[in-house]
């Protein structure tokens, strides 16, 4: 039976509710704050179009209500040798920025920021008082974004179980997002067979949408909140469709009528993600960008856990998103139609399967969900033009340690590596923990070739 373009709709419908209603109550929650004085808690920094690494971030009182920006603030930065490299003040949104100099003479160096506690105002405190300096290795050619939480003290200062904890948040959060890149990756490969390199330039599509819609003049409102955020995220869900399906048609699906080989499609993928990253690099520059509803809300205490309001809304969204999908491949008769196709093209089509319509839905789905992957990663740590092609390599590791071709898979194997290479941090250096998470993929796919969840087949 030919796939019913209802069952489509029905997907993209749900898809889409689902980012108005949960994205619109993230961005209530994560719009800056106003104040008497006039100023607003964590302005977004001004943008740059420069290949600089900057330290930069946000103090707050969070004793206040609403939590109050707490300016003239002074940092000191220091490399590894405890040479100074910069200086910066918190200004009167309480945002403060280090220039630490070009990516590449950056990259790979560790340094410690400082913050001088006399030039606190009086009355206020750090959370930890003894947590007067922070290290860190800049990742990649991303800003570093630190945080010295002032309120009242915490009880002691944190141990190991502590640090695993608030560790392996930070490791769900980048677990669900690896996921549905992860996802729309099997998909593709699955009914295709392809291995896309292009894969990571679609999540930096979506990235790059959301911060035009974002950059547009003025503010989106409705009943009075501020939902550019939400906005923005819808626009580029739909948008990264578009282009997933835009890719297929002009593309992929002429390839394939040809009968061109999957290596020779295989290099002509690293050929378009080379040509599309330049064309990011061209339209939005080199610089990190950062959504205009730039801020750091006031978090959430679960014992000596902190968890911001943006993680909560970025997991449980994820999690509906990819329970979406997943129960749309098995239920639907779309889905089942996808499924048969990853089974074997040739008896689908066999039996009345419309195959090059189902290979372009999973495109359009597979790409809106790299693009929404994009989208969040850019709302939790900040993005540039190479966002997508930075996080490839673990998007196919989770891919392939969860089992080519499976949606479980994929998700699952997003989950191992995505908390490895954050809790991992707690024994192995920084800079390595990408080297760590590839390391468990080798190891498991010596013992289980088919991946945590694949089917063991014979070749040959």
């Amino acid at each position: 039976m030919p796939a019913r373009p209802r069952s489509i709709a029905a997907l993209l419908v749900a898809l889409v509710a689902a980012v108005v209603v949960l994205t619109g109550s993230a961005a209530a929650s994560a719009a800056p704050v106003s104040h008497a004085a006039g100023s607003s808690a964590c302005t977004k920094p001004a943008p740059r179009n420069d290949d600089t690494i900057h330290i930069q971030g946000c103090l707050t009182d969070t004793r206040k209500k609403p939590p109050a920006p707490v300016s003239g603030v002074r940092f000191t930065a220091f490399d590894d040798q405890g040479k100074e490299v910069g200086k910066g003040e918190s200004n009167a949104s309480g945002v403060f920025d280090i220039n630490l100099g070009k990516s590449i003479d950056v990259l790979g160096n560790t340094y410690t920021v400082k913050l001088d506690k006399a030039s606190l105002p009086k009355g206020a405190d750090l959370r930890n008082p003894k947590q007067l300096a922070l290290k860190f290795t800049p990742k990649l050619s991303s800003d570093v974004y630190v945080t010295f939480p002032i309120g009242d003290a915490a009880a002691g200062g944190a141990g190991k179980a502590t640090q695993a904890l608030q560790l392996a948040v930070g490791g769900l959060v980048f677990s669900v997002l690896l996921a549905m890149g992860a996802l729309g990756l099997s998909m593709i490969f699955g009914t295709t067979g392809l291995t896309n390199f292009a894969h990571g330039e679609l999540i930096t599509f979506g990235a790059l949408v959301a911060y035009g819609v974002d950059a547009l003049p003025g503010t989106i409102r409705i009943g009075g909140t501020n939902v550019t955020i939400a906005v923005a995220v819808l626009v580029a869900t739909v948008a990264s469709a578009a282009f997933g399906w835009l890719n297929d048609w002009a593309l992929w699906a002429r390839l394939r009528r040809r009968g061109t080989g999957l290596i020779a499609m295989m290099v002509v993928s690293i050929g378009l993600s080379i040509f599309l990253r330049n064309i990011f690099q061209y339209v939005a520059g080199a610089g990190t960008h950062q959504y205009s509803q730039f801020s750091s809300p006031k978090p959430w205490h679960f014992g000596p856990v902190l968890v911001t309001p943006k993680d909560v809304f970025v997991i449980i969204f994820s999690t509906i998103v990819l329970i979406l999908v997943v129960i749309a491949l098995q239920k639907t008769r779309l889905g089942k139609a996808t499924r048969a196709v990853a089974d074997n093209t040739a008896l689908s089509a066999a039996t009345g399967i419309n195959v090059d319509r189902v290979i372009s839905v999973v495109w359009i789905v597979g790409a809106m969900l790299a693009g929404l992957s994009g989208v969040l990663l850019g709302m939790t740590q900040g993005f540039d033009y190479q966002l997508g092609f930075k996080l490839l390599l673990l998007v196919f590791a989770a891919t392939v340690l969860g089992g080519l071709g499976t949606a479980w898979g994929a998700i699952v194997g997003a989950m191992v590596i995505g908390l490895f290479v954050e809790v991992s941090t707690l024994i192995i250096p920084a800079e390595l923990k990408f080297v760590g998470a590839l390391v468990v993929l080798i190891v498991v796919l010596l013992i289980r070739p088919q991946g945590l969840l694949g089917k063991a087949q014979r070749v040959g």
